[in-house]
């Protein structure tokens, strides 16, 4: 079971990583609405663009966190619940613009991750 949770710290911190600074201004699937960046998705949600900051902020430090909890195990369901707890937001943008489920699908997915790592 120790492995399974290595690789969803793993799959959820370097996947926090890869989209808030390797893709956030490439064109996804996932991004809400018609946006085409992070910082039109976040427009798309009516959210301003220093909130978009605090979020980045915030993912990135967990995701960091969920990486060094392989290492330092207490660090593991503080940053899982708080990574659980911005999925959870995530998806609610999704719904308020009323995105195709399949737009929430990766928000849906690392919260079962992270809510898996924090119980486990």
């Amino acid at each position: 079971m120790e492995y399974v949770v290595i690789i969803l710290k793993l799959v959820v911190g370097l996947g926090i990583l890869n989209v808030w600074l390797l893709r956030a201004n490439k064109a996804t699937a996932y991004r809400g609405g018609n946006a085409k960046t992070m910082r039109e998705e976040f427009a798309t949600y009516g959210l301003p663009y220093w909130f978009m900051c605090v979020i980045a902020v915030l993912k990135l430090t967990l995701a960091i966190a969920l990486l060094a909890s392989i290492w330092f195990h207490s660090l593991a369901q503080p940053a899982a619940i708080g990574m659980a707890l911005l999925m959870l937001g995530a998806f609610i943008m999704h719904l308020k613009v009323k995105d195709p489920i399949s737009k929430a699908l990766p928000s849906i997915a690392v919260f079962a991750m992270c809510a898996a790592i924090a119980m486990l």
